[in-house]
């Protein structure tokens, strides 16, 4: 009995020892509901003198550009199609990769060598908040803090490009701007040139190619009508038919002779004996020359003829060829010659005559009105918490 008594009251002190744990921690807690109220009404209070008072004033310069190529000119009713369709263009791809190559890491730099823009955000007379706390800061933060000085919107309906630099005086802001849309049309137009360039190149080397191997069929057909001793071996074989053709007339006209003679005259009679003479080497000479022009000897003419024909189709494929390359080595010159990415300013780099960031009374309200929102939170959380204390 004594031992369950023992442990009855050890379950009970425990419990209260729980409870007070418990109780401890709310109270705690409430306490810390209390400091990041009042935290936060702190941080509502000063908001207000900073962005009054304190906070550095920001100049905008702004511009709005378009890429226009020379080769893309269709007249103006292309463009007022375009525009009534509100297609962005066959430049939408240029305008993406200008606006790329602006806001890239490789323009921070160019313009950082110009115009010493770490110094500039980094001036300690500027607010420490809005401004970058290190000159000698490491690129990638100074790139995260360039980011958030500028921005470079592509509107995909009218194909155009806005700029906007915030700076802390307008000449400097305006700088920036003019720097980054020269250096974009001259990376543009060097991207341009290199890529026709190489397309170029490679042309000049297919015009090259096909008149090497122009040559060279043309010293294989030459060096073959050396070697068979024939400039044009088919106007040989049509003259071989021709002269056939005559022996063959001549061998029927001696036929005829014969024929006609009446048969009492002796076989040795000397007109027969002549007439047959001549027949018989009429039809020798028919016989060689139908052997000259074909037989089963692969040396025969129409071999030749074959053959002359076959190099000869090889040498007008080469010059076709070769024409070819050439018409589209010049048609690839003259677009290199006219493909140019002009930036057209729509509106020019502007230099700002009243600071518009930060927008001071703006930011107050968003500041009071965030603040108030976490304060009523906390203290119904706070609530919640001490309903279930009591």
């Amino acid at each position: 009995m004594k031992d369950l008594s023992a442990s009855k009251k050890w379950r009970m002190a425990a419990r209260v020892g729980v409870a007070y744990e418990w109780g401890r921690d709310t109270v705690l807690s409430i306490k810390a509901f209390n400091l990041v109220v009042r935290l936060v009404i702190v941080w509502m209070v000063l908001s207000i003198p900073y962005w009054s008072l304190i906070a550095s004033d920001r100049y905008v310069s702004q511009a709005t550009v378009v890429i226009q190529r020379t080769d893309q000119v269709d007249g103006p009713s292309a463009g007022i199609t375009a525009a009534l369709v509100g297609a962005a263009g066959p430049n939408s791809a240029d305008q993406l990769l200008l606006r790329e190559y602006l806001l890239s890491l490789d323009m921070l730099k160019k313009l950082d060598a110009a115009l010493d823009l770490r110094s500039h955000f980094s001036n300690w007379h500027r607010d420490p908040i809005s401004r970058m706390w290190f000159k000698n800061a490491p690129i990638e933060w100074f790139y995260q803090f360039w980011l958030s000085r500028v921005d470079v919107e592509y509107d995909s309906y009218s194909g155009v490009l806005r700029i906007q630099v915030e700076a802390y005086d307008p000449e400097t802001a305006q700088t920036i701007v003019k720097l980054m849309v020269q250096d974009g049309e001259a990376h543009m137009n060097q991207m341009g040139h290199e890529l026709a360039q190489s397309q170029v190149d490679f042309l000049a080397k297919q015009v090259t190619l096909s008149h090497d191997r122009l040559l060279d069929a043309t010293r294989t057909l030459i060096d073959y009508q050396n070697a068979k001793g024939l400039l044009a071996p088919q106007t040989t074989a049509d003259s071989l038919n021709v002269l056939i053709a005559k022996l063959e007339a001549q061998k029927t006209d001696i036929q005829t002779q014969l024929a006609s003679l009446p048969l009492t005259l002796s076989p040795n009679q000397p007109t027969i004996v002549m007439l047959k003479s001549s027949l018989k080497a009429i039809e020798q000479q028919i016989a060689q020359k139908r052997a000259e022009l074909a037989s089963p000897s692969s040396g025969t003419l129409n071999y030749v003829v074959e053959e002359f024909q076959r190099l000869q189709m090889q040498v007008g494929f080469a010059q076709d060829l070769y024409k070819t390359a050439l018409s589209a080595l010049e048609t690839g010159r003259m677009d290199a010659a006219r493909t140019l990415k002009m930036v057209s300013i729509i509106q020019a780099p502007t230099k700002p005559s009243y600071p518009v960031e930060p927008q001071r009374f703006y930011n107050i309200i968003v500041t009071l009105l965030i603040g108030s929102a976490l304060v009523g939170v906390l203290k119904l959380l706070e609530s919640i918490i001490r309903d279930h204390v009591d």
